[in-house]
């Protein structure tokens, strides 16, 4: 097995860049409308992935906690108000409950990661294993928990008359809501169970792809994705969980009722 990679330079990124150029022209001869934020969204990805190189150039040549813990706080937070902000309604304690359901359920899962599955003589705080292992939790997270936000207030927006109804002959408001927030979170569990059916036969994950360009022996390479899978899942699976029922208890009170005029007129 090779112990050395190909290593690109910018001239080489130009060339790949040419692609987006062929895509935007598609886009402008099928009058898609689409031209301007595709060069907008390659552009942010090349400035955010050249500042997130230099951040972790620094990061990983001190390697002190305080630095590891400081960047992981921030993606943490960058995750929570993307998430918010993907959701076509909102309603009065959307951004507490969408960035705490993320903090709690990512991190818990990246430290049983860090403390207990890749375990070794390095420091809990090395940012080769932190920082990577929390920032592919966190993306698949944010993905689940921003589809099943968006999943619970759409159906009980829709599903008004029929949550009203059932509350009026008596049921109480979990036996009211029950299916929406079910629906909700199959919702947000769709793309993680997805990807899992498929992994390895349809598509090479971007973190072994990465591992085998870089000289890593394929099994080990398989062995890491196979974690991985396993964390984002039990990550996704939790974060949604934990804020539709969080969502839920707002917009149901104690007297079993729907508050419906904090999801209503709402739409971004």
């Amino acid at each position: 097995m090779a112990d050395s990679y190909v290593e690109l330079q910018y001239f080489d990124i130009a060339l790949a860049a040419l692609l987006i150029v062929v895509s935007a022209a598609i886009s402008v001869a099928l009058r898609l409308g689409m031209e301007r934020t595709l060069l907008l969204a390659s552009v942010r990805t090349v400035v955010q992935l050249l500042l997130v190189g230099f951040v972790l150039k620094t990061v990983f040549q001190f390697d002190q906690w305080v630095n590891v813990v400081a960047v992981m706080l921030l993606m943490t937070l960058i995750a929570g108000v993307t998430a918010v902000r993907r959701s076509h309604r909102r309603y009065p304690g959307m951004w507490l409950d969408t960035i705490l359901s993320i903090w709690i359920t990512t991190w818990l899962i990246t430290s049983f990661a860090l403390f207990v599955v890749v375990r070794g003589d390095h420091p809990w705080y090395q940012p080769q294993y932190a920082i990577p292992l929390l920032g592919m939790v966190l993306g698949n997270t944010l993905n689940g928990i921003s589809l099943g936000l968006n999943a619970l207030t759409d159906t009980l927006a829709s599903q008004r008359s029929q949550v009203e109804t059932l509350l009026a002959l008596g049921a109480t408001r979990w036996e009211a809501a029950s299916g929406p927030v079910r629906q909700a979170v199959r919702t947000g569990m769709i793309p993680i169970i997805n990807a899992m059916m498929i992994v390895g036969v349809v598509s090479l994950p971007g973190m072994m792809t990465g591992q085998l360009l870089s000289g890593t022996e394929p099994a080990q390479a398989v062995r890491y994705q196979i974690v991985i899978m396993f964390l984002v899942a039990s990550a996704t699976s939790l974060g949604t969980v934990a804020v539709v029922l969080c969502s839920y208890r707002r917009l149901f009170n104690s007297q079993h009722q729907f508050l419906y005029h904090l999801v209503d007129g709402r739409e971004l």
